[in-house]
């Protein structure tokens, strides 16, 4: 008898083991391709710039392309709200099958949209409202996505299991390169012209595949449990944030973990990109390839860092990743300029470019509407150094007339001939150098990035998760996360970047993730409680 029921006992062991690994293969692959589908836009950003912002100048575009970017992360609180509200009113399983669908319709249809040389003003439009609907979509995945393999996990594996749900945004980064990339390969030199079409074109074949899956899952058992106790919320968003109790853990879980964490995601794969393609000049090819093999060896921490925070805690593992970002973003920039573009790196050390003007006579380069016209003196020459990607600083002095110093060679006002022969004389790279790309250290650093971010998101799912009441949980969770992960996080390429053509300092965009991490730390210390023993079933 006692065989017999051991038997049982194995049987049914064995058939929870494999229903927890369809739980979390089946949500985290419909995660990775809804990341993929928002990612893609990251990814395809300067080939964007020139597709849709055609009428304005280059750096305006650029910058352009960064806010439309950007859009989509400023709805996903939005999202948030409103999927949230229906996960936790009507199910998790049904929520983020919708959330699914209007991601992978929206991207497709970005593939099909006609560009400004074809239909003018209409084509950004249009780009940036479909961009605000994957927002929308992802306002309420990540939440479902994150509940539903929590609510399911055993004690003790929520770090782990949900670890999988936190290296989906990752892969599905990962496979947005890897398409990009042999879409390059297959479109050639015809790329920019209908290659880049592709990526979007191929979400209808992957939301095909996530909606057959989904299609299969079962709804979360702590759902189930409490809507048959007939304790589903009436009113989710009133009793997450008009109750004070709640809102303060809101707060905490905002300014503590998510705001940090964004950044060190974004600044992690996203602003390294645009810093070695945009400030560095690396070849675009090269520089997605390194990035493709480094979150390759990067990926796995996620779970790792997850699985470890069931054993020692959330907490200390999300503070020391703050804490290196804090500490570590200047120097490790300031290394991978030295080792992806020696060239440059080389020459601004020996012949540094100094631009020496009355601040009255320049202008902040952003032009939203075309129509400006930089034609100062000073303005003249910060275009010139800009579009040329050359590192300069500026000094201000009330009444001067602009002078530039490239090392030794002093050229009074703008005079393009001189400017053009100073800096090749100073051995300033029109581009970096493939051949002298030292690619070992590019990917070492950029891993040691991404361990960073990997520390800081890892554990965050769970965190999240223990923090709020079942009852009202995805709306809770949600929220925080989409307006660190949103706005702050978001927002950093386009903040970075214009912060970089403001001053000239190609590092200066750094003290965006850097303040951010700062306070997150500073907040987490005195704040943040310690989770990881939570039964969140009783909460």
């Amino acid at each position: 008898m006692s065989d017999y029921i051991q038997e049982q006992g194995a049987a049914a062991s064995s058939s929870n083991r494999r229903e927890e690994r369809k739980i979390i293969f089946a949500s985290s692959l419909g995660t990775v391709f809804e990341w993929y589908d928002f990612f893609l836009y990251g990814a395809l950003a300067a080939v964007i710039s020139k597709q849709f912002f055609a009428g304005v100048n280059d750096t305006t575009a650029f910058i352009f392309a960064l806010m439309a970017f950007a859009a989509g992360f400023l709805v996903r609180p939005f999202g948030a709200l409103v999927f949230g509200r229906l996960g936790d009113m009507i199910g998790r399983k049904y929520t983020f099958l919708v959330t699914i669908v209007l991601m992978g319709l929206s991207t497709f249809a970005v593939g099909l949209l006609p560009t400004y040389a074809s239909i003018g003003i209409a084509a950004p439009i249009i780009l940036v409202v479909l961009r605000m609907l994957q927002g929308l979509a992802l306002g309420g995945e990540y939440g479902g996505a994150a509940t539903y393999v929590a609510e399911h996990a055993p004690p003790g594996k929520r770090g782990f299991h949900t670890g999988f749900i936190q290296s989906t945004a990752t892969l599905g980064l990962l496979l947005s390169l890897v398409v990009v990339l042999g879409s390059r390969y297959i479109s050639g030199d015809q790329f920019e012209t209908w290659g880049w079409r592709l990526p979007f074109l191929l979400s209808i074949v992957l939301l095909a595949i996530s909606t057959w899956i989904r299609m299969s899952m079962h709804e979360s058992p702590a759902f189930v449990k409490m809507k048959a106790q007939g304790k589903v919320s009436k009113s989710p968003i009133r009793e997450s944030f008009t109750s004070w109790p709640n809102l303060k853990v809101v707060l905490t879980a905002l300014f503590s973990i998510n705001a940090g964490q964004a950044v060190t995601f974004y600044t992690a794969q996203f602003y390294v990109l645009f810093f070695m393609t945009q400030m560095l000049k690396m070849d675009p090819a090269q520089a997605n390839t390194l990035l493709i093999i480094s979150v390759v060896i990067g990926a796995p921490f996620f779970v790792f860092f997850g699985w470890l925070s069931d054993r020692i805690g959330r907490k200390p593992i999300l503070m020391l990743g703050l804490l290196l970002a804090t500490v570590l973003y200047f120097p490790m920039f300031k290394a991978l300029s030295h080792y992806a573009n020696p060239q440059i790196d080389a020459a601004s050390r020996q012949a540094p470019i100094v631009v020496t003007a009355d601040p009255q006579g320049c202008t902040f380069q952003f032009d939203p509407v075309g129509k400006a016209r930089f034609d100062s003196p000073c303005d003249r020459v910060k275009t010139f150094l800009v579009k040329q990607g050359l590192p300069y600083s500026s000094v201000d002095v009330a009444g001067s007339d602009v002078v530039v110093n490239i090392g030794d060679k002093t050229i009074n006002g703008f005079d393009e001939a001189a400017m053009r022969a100073a800096v090749e004389q100073a051995g300033y790279p029109a581009k970096a150098d493939p051949g002298q790309v030292n690619q070992v250290m590019v990917v070492v650093l950029i891993v040691a990035m991404i361990l960073i971010a990997t520390m800081t998101y890892g554990p965050l799912a769970a965190v999240m998760v223990e923090l709020f009441p079942t009852r009202i949980r995805y709306t809770s969770m949600s929220l925080p996360y989409h307006i660190g992960n949103g706005w702050f996080g978001g927002f950093l390429p386009t903040v970075s970047f214009a912060l970089v053509v403001y001053t000239g300092d190609i590092f200066y965009g750094l003290w965006y993730p850097v303040l951010v991490t700062g306070v997150s730390l500073v907040v987490g210390i005195f704040c943040l409680k310690e989770t990881k023993d939570v039964d969140i079933d009783k909460i």
